[in-house]
């Protein structure tokens, strides 16, 4: 970065790329290759891809960056052309940003910063891709061929929001089609997906009060984060939004409808002083998912009421009475059998490990847990 007394106005990170594209990148593309068939966009990867980004953002992994999608023809014959022309011809600065970044940082995962020079060559990270070659890199999935509904389960909730977010910048290619695809589940893998969030309500919400009754309240108050957890994300999912990573679901969350009624009773049950206190919001907010639930006609009506946990002292919603009543309604082959045990959803519901999420090649590894 600049000197700090020389910093400039924190400018969103989409809305800098995209400058960046249409007043410099893409008029130097134009001049130099203007026969050049391509996409432009700023998706994958990012904060600013999803809108989330600060001016901390910026220490690492940001600025004035642009991905360019290119033909297999073209991609092969002018990539190296495209990357050193830009680096001749990129300003050495935009909007008070350097266009120059570090060499990928080894030790901090190949992180890049942004770097002033006082004369070009400029490292920028003008990137190019063929459109097949970037969804094999980030979800490794060939776009020539229809995903099956059990790929879908693979597919992090994470990724598919950081490929539908951001902007295109222009479309030569078809781009907005592929991203189209990634929209949304199919029906009957949503509501898979669904089924087995409310299974997870259902196994732990006796479990915060057990603990708090036997004395651990740090215990309870894990569990209690756990299910609200599970609440933002089955909120999100009932409002067709895909859960970002950690560090973006509560603002992601902040912005769905159903926030202004849940937020403050998750809140209030992440600062609750006892198990008692926990389990009085933690009601309230089942109540309003299940309302939530009632509101989405995807089964008859279920009870919306809190009852005892069998004979012991526990309020709970049960809620594998959702999940039992969603599970009746699928019936996509490839879903059914997996639906006829607890549903384990997919990837994301059941493990939170980000090497697992973020690492594509697992994913011929993780489809067999559904086959």
């Amino acid at each position: 970065m600049p000197d700090k007394k020389a910093r400039p106005s924190f400018i969103p990170g989409l809305a800098l790329a995209e400058g960046f594209y249409r007043e410099i990148v893409g008029p130097i593309l134009a001049a130099r290759f203007p026969a050049l068939r391509y996409s432009a966009a700023l998706i994958g990867h990012g904060s600013e891809v999803l809108q989330f980004d600060t001016e901390m953002s910026t220490d690492h992994n940001w600025g004035p960056r642009v991905i360019l999608f290119l033909t297999p023809e073209e991609y092969e014959l002018k990539r190296d052309a495209i990357r050193t022309f830009l680096s001749r011809e990129l300003p050495l600065t935009y909007r008070g940003y350097p266009t120059n970044f570090s060499e990928p940082n080894p030790e901090d995962n190949g992180s890049q910063t942004l770097h002033s020079i006082s004369s070009g060559p400029v490292n920028h990270r003008v990137e190019t891709y063929t459109l097949g070659g970037f969804f094999t890199d980030y979800l490794n999935i060939d776009i020539n061929v229809n995903l099956e509904p059990i790929d879908w389960l693979t597919l992090p909730q994470q990724k598919l929001r950081a490929v539908t977010a951001g902007k295109v910048f222009r479309d030569g290619l078809g781009l907005e089609e592929i991203r189209k695809r990634f929209l949304w589940y199919p029906h009957d893998v949503w509501l898979y997906i669904l089924a087995s969030l409310w299974a997870r309500i259902g196994q732990d919400e006796h479990l915060m009060g057990r603990a708090g009754l036997a004395g651990d309240e740090n215990g309870s108050a894990l569990i209690a984060a756990r299910l609200v957890r599970d609440i933002m994300r089955l909120a999100m999912l009932m409002e067709r939004e895909y859960p970002p990573y950690p560090k973006w679901l509560g603002t992601a969350f902040s912005r769905l409808k159903s926030a202004t009624k849940l937020g403050p009773v998750l809140s209030d049950a992440l600062h609750a002083a006892s198990w008692q206190e926990r389990e009085s919001h933690l009601c309230a907010a089942y109540e309003i998912l299940a309302e939530m639930h009632n509101n989405l006609k995807i089964t008859g009506p279920i009870s919306p009421e809190v009852s005892l946990f069998w004979e012991r002292p526990f309020r709970v919603i049960r809620g594998e009475r959702f999940t039992a009543a969603i599970v009746k309604q699928i019936q996509e082959p490839q879903i059914t059998p997996l639906s006829k045990c607890s549903p384990i959803g997919s990837i994301d519901i059941f493990t939170d490990n980000n090497d697992m999420l973020e690492d594509a090649s697992l994913r011929p590894v993780l489809r067999k847990l559904y086959e």
